[in-house]
């Protein structure tokens, strides 16, 4: 009997020293792919790896350095939950296998901040690769280019962000959870959903539908309008207010005027905090936000949001009028006749000249054939303004320089 009580023993040690074994080949194999695969990225370490017999991976002291970051993200402890020892094999041997339910956990992640914290390269980039106005400008300093940044934070007295993560997948979705010390949170739901580890872009093609999110700020807000106000020599609502009119701008940027509700809503967030609750669906223009045409009329279909529990009606984009076409007659300088010197007429210029005809008439053909014409308002890399005066006052257009196929300024015919 006593030889057979040891006989199961050591049988039982083999069995747990081959399973611990075999989980950390598996697992330091996977994690050289993975490691492989972010290369180009950036450095994963993956620290030291143990194991549960319950079908639980462990992570200790393993950190991600992105290309682009100055500084690693640290994270302390990451767990990969199974359910049991079989999945947990499975799920290493043939990541494609994973289970119907699985959690992730991140604890004691952790980002020190620097003033400057993203490289020279990156910044050298610029804000967008399309050339668009930004959304959001949340600018604190008197110069509106410079934006908040991680040197604004961290005269806020935030030297670095810490908290913890989760990320739970079940038969009926993904659950993701991010947890921050003193700068907020973010709860994810998205019903449907289902997330490959191996090939993560594919989530949007495997998650069918929109998803919640609710966003909680930390009191964060009020420190960064408080903060960027005074570095502008405003008030916080005054401060709040530029930063709204600058997401009007955006939006009109793209042909989009943003109903009252939706600006009002921003502007409170950025000056309150608090808890926001919105549905989020990423395979539609805008996430999810309802585009109105102009023709729409009667009771618009609004976006659904909660503010502090409270639902907040109203929250839609409508389409923006186009620019009056003018019709404009055929005169000196069109269809190929030339001024005469001293005579006025139109004359056909680059569009990267408009800088000099600021204040002057001018007339642009854009991609679509429509023409507008009025007084040179506005020039940026971007877009120009175009500014007509409606129902006795000015209406200035915005209009994206790429899509300009014809700058004309009206002034004298010069000489040869």
């Amino acid at each position: 009997m006593k030889r057979l009580l040891t006989f199961l023993i050591v049988i039982a040690l083999v069995i747990v020293a081959g399973f611990k074994a075999a989980v950390w080949w598996f697992a330091n194999e996977r994690m050289a792919e993975a490691r492989t695969g972010l290369e180009a990225w950036g450095v994963l370490d993956r620290g030291t790896i143990g194991s549960g017999l319950d079908g639980r991976l462990f992570l200790s002291d393993s950190s991600w350095q992105d290309f682009r970051l100055t500084r690693p993200l640290e994270v302390g402890k990451l767990e990969f939950d199974a359910g049991s020892p079989l999945n947990l094999i499975t799920a290493l041997v043939d990541p494609d296998s994973m289970p119907a339910r699985w959690t992730l956990q991140a604890e004691r992640l952790g980002l020190m901040l620097e003033a400057t914290m993203f490289r020279n390269w990156v910044t050298a980039e610029g804000q967008t690769g399309e050339g668009e106005l930004a959304l959001f400008v949340l600018s604190c300093a008197p110069d509106s280019r410079q934006q908040l940044g991680s040197g604004d934070l961290m005269r806020m007295g935030i030297t670095g962000i810490s908290g913890e993560a989760l990320l739970k997948q079940t038969p009926d979705g993904l659950h993701g959870e991010l947890s921050t010390a003193g700068t907020g949170s973010i709860d994810v739901d998205w019903p449907g959903a289902r997330l490959d580890l191996t090939a993560p872009d594919r989530l949007l093609a495997n998650s069918p539908g929109p998803m919640n999110v609710t966003i909680r700020d930390g009191g964060l807000m009020r420190k960064v309008a408080a903060y960027c106000a005074r570095e502008n020599g405003l008030q916080p609502p005054q401060w709040a207010g530029q930063a709204a009119q600058a997401l009007q701008r955006g939006f009109q940027a793209r042909g989009l005027v943003a109903s009252d509700q939706l600006v009002a809503l921003y502007r409170q967030w950025l000056m309150e905090g608090g808890e926001l609750t919105v549905k989020l669906d990423p395979a539609q223009p805008f996430l999810g936000i309802p585009v109105h045409g102009e023709a729409d009329s009667g009771k618009l279909t609004g976006w659904s949001v909660f503010y502090n529990g409270a639902e907040v009606p109203d929250v839609y984009l409508q389409e923006q009028p186009a620019p009056p076409v003018v019709e404009v007659p055929a005169g000196p300088g069109d269809e190929g006749e030339e001024l005469q010197p001293g005579e006025p007429g139109w004359h056909r210029d680059l569009v990267e000249n408009a800088g000099n005809w600021v204040g002057r008439q001018v007339r642009v053909t854009l991609n679509n054939d429509n023409v507008v014409e009025g007084r040179l308002v506005g020039v940026t890399d971007r877009e120009l303004e175009v500014a007509r005066v409606v129902a006795g006052g000015e209406v200035a257009y915005p209009m994206q320089v790429r899509a300009i196929v014809g700058f004309e300024v009206w002034r004298l015919g010069r000489g040869e």
